[in-house]
């Protein structure tokens, strides 16, 4: 009898054991699954970030010195951003600035002429390696009495350079534009590649204004920029739908390929005359 108790209590003490055994090697098995699937998941994450920030760009910058340099921008009067169109003027004051970038070209020739016989001055933000090729054209545009605006050197338009690389661009455009139109030229007013929009470029903003210059967006286009040769009609409507302030900067270009913007420039003269504007030239 004690032979049989004594074989029950080692069998029920071998299922114990077994059932411990088995319970912690399922606890270990759990352990290293949730080691490897976190391990796993973190390297994915990581390199799924590192292709997108590779892909787009993309910077992250402190908020506080985002805001830092915001501050800095907008206490500056005389450098950083100008924006024409927040200005106080009379109430029914209503002025139209025409802006042109990426020239000079073959373009600019019949640019002038329309703006000639309308007895009307742009702003043409100049490209340096195109007015290198175009000496002469852009002493015309400076003796019509146009305004001439930095569009930097290059035109470099991911902005993955360095803010500092970015202020030697503009830069070494002032001394291609110094070079043509002599040392007395000394507008220090830029137009950034794309536009200034966005929280990446507020480095670039920082440093383009404590280099002492100024930059200009604007707040009205005829969306030349969407394509090549887009058709009159089109350029128009967009100039109707974009043209809602008092104040409107008006962005065009006039690069080679934008033949369909001097075709469609006679008729938007008329259009904003027609609506009231009067015409300037952008300054600093």
């Amino acid at each position: 009898m004690m032979k049989l108790e004594n074989k029950r209590k080692i069998v029920i003490t071998r299922k114990r054991m077994f059932i411990l055994v088995i319970t912690l090697l399922v606890i270990l098995s759990s352990l290293i699954f949730y080691i490897v699937i976190n391990k796993f998941s973190t390297t994915t994450i990581t390199i799924t970030t590192t292709k997108i920030n590779s892909r787009e760009n993309i910077v992250n910058y402190n908020p506080n010195e985002i805001e830092k340099c915001e501050s800095i921008i907008s206490e500056n009067q005389s450098v950083g951003q100008y924006t024409p169109w927040t200005v106080n003027r009379a109430p029914d004051t209503k002025i139209a600035y025409l802006t042109f970038d990426d020239g000079p070209s073959v373009n600019t020739y019949k640019i002038l002429n329309i703006l000639n016989q309308n007895n009307i001055k742009a702003t043409f933000f100049i490209i340096g390696k195109n007015a290198q090729q175009h000496k002469n054209l852009v002493r015309k545009e400076f003796a019509d009495g146009e305004m001439i605006g930095n569009h930097t050197y290059s035109h470099q338009l991911s902005y993955k350079e360095e803010p500092e690389t970015f202020v030697n661009d503009i830069k070494k455009c002032e001394e291609v534009l110094k070079s043509i139109l002599g040392p007395s030229y000394n507008l220090k007013l830029v137009r950034f590649p794309g536009g200034s929009f966005g929280d990446k470029l507020v480095p670039f903003k920082y440093a383009v204004t404590k280099a002492g210059y100024r930059f200009v967006d604007w707040n009205d286009a005829i969306g030349d920029a969407d394509g090549y040769n887009l058709p009159v009609p089109t350029l128009l409507n967009n100039l109707k739908k974009y043209t809602l302030q008092k104040t409107v900067v008006i962005l065009m270009h006039d690069a080679g390929a934008k033949t369909t913007t001097v075709k469609a420039l006679p008729q938007i003269i008329q259009y904003l005359k027609s609506k009231g504007y009067t015409f300037d030239t952008l300054h600093e």
